[in-house]
């Protein structure tokens, strides 16, 4: 890889968006990192430690005004991979939900990552070179009963990736959904989501998702969904009624699930 290449990672004070992060750095790319908490400057400080040149950007991507900092951080340089990843999930019924919360899902997973895409993928437009990865979920392939909300974001960031990739497919820049299941992140927890099944149960690990994430959009491949046992679920829910899946949803995710 040619030096000084700039990535881009949202989300990555912990988590998938963190191994991302760790996956630039190993490759040689410059980094700037953003996340809504204090903890991205801790995982800027561990990043630097495997020599790593990296920003922190503490920034509240649910906002126009969080992805306009992100961006001035940024400044002229040209990005030459953006690892949209920040998102947040949200657990119980919906209607037992906070609406505030509900927005705040709508606008991490949707707004704030579209209008990232949006200004950095003009940029790469106007070099004609750049890679995209997004990172959507295998929950997008099913309605998710009490986790609603958070299900049809990642339904819209699925179709969206395969719809912008065929915009930009005559052209320099790729783009690849990464699509994870549960995978062992703060994700339930902070999704109020740890007296569930799927919150409680074993998890897929974090870097290998995130190899794999990052692996596919080094090839410029258009989506990778990590792990056997999510790849079959795909398969499956693709040939599935909704109203079934939604059902198998709920034995996952309804509030008190979770193994005693």
């Amino acid at each position: 890889m040619p030096a000084n290449q700039l990535a881009v990672v949202t989300g990555a004070s912990t988590g998938i968006g963190l191994e991302l992060a760790k996956c630039c750095a190993e490759d040689g790319f410059n980094l700037v990192i953003a996340a809504n908490e204090p903890a991205i400057q801790q995982a800027a400080a561990e990043l630097r430690n495997s020599g790593a040149s990296v920003e922190a950007v503490e920034a509240d991507l649910a906002t126009i005004e969080g992805v306009d900092k992100l961006c001035a951080a940024v400044g002229d340089r040209p990005i030459d991979a953006l690892l949209a990843n920040a998102g947040v999930g949200l657990g119980n019924a919906f209607l037992d939900q906070d609406f505030g919360r509900i927005r705040r899902v709508i606008d991490t997973n949707i707004t704030g990552t579209l209008y990232l895409i949006h200004r950095a993928g003009n940029e790469m437009l106007r070099r004609n070179a750049g890679r995209i990865l997004i990172t959507g979920s295998i929950a997008g392939f099913m309605p998710g009963s009490f986790q609603a909300v958070y299900n049809g974001t990642k339904a819209f960031l699925d179709s969206f990736s395969f719809a912008l990739r065929e915009e930009l497919r005559d052209s320099g820049i790729t783009v690849t959904c990464l699509m994870p299941g549960a995978t062992e992140t703060e994700f339930f927890r902070r999704a109020d989501m740890m007296d569930t099944k799927v919150g409680t149960e074993e998890k897929d690990d974090a870097h290998e998702v995130a190899k794999a994430g990052f692996d596919a959009m080094l090839r410029g491949e258009s989506d990778v969904v990590t792990g056997m046992k999510n790849k079959l679920q795909t398969t499956l829910a693709n040939v599935t009624p909704n109203e079934v899946l939604a059902r198998q949803h709920r034995k996952m995710a309804e509030p008190g699930t979770a193994k005693q």
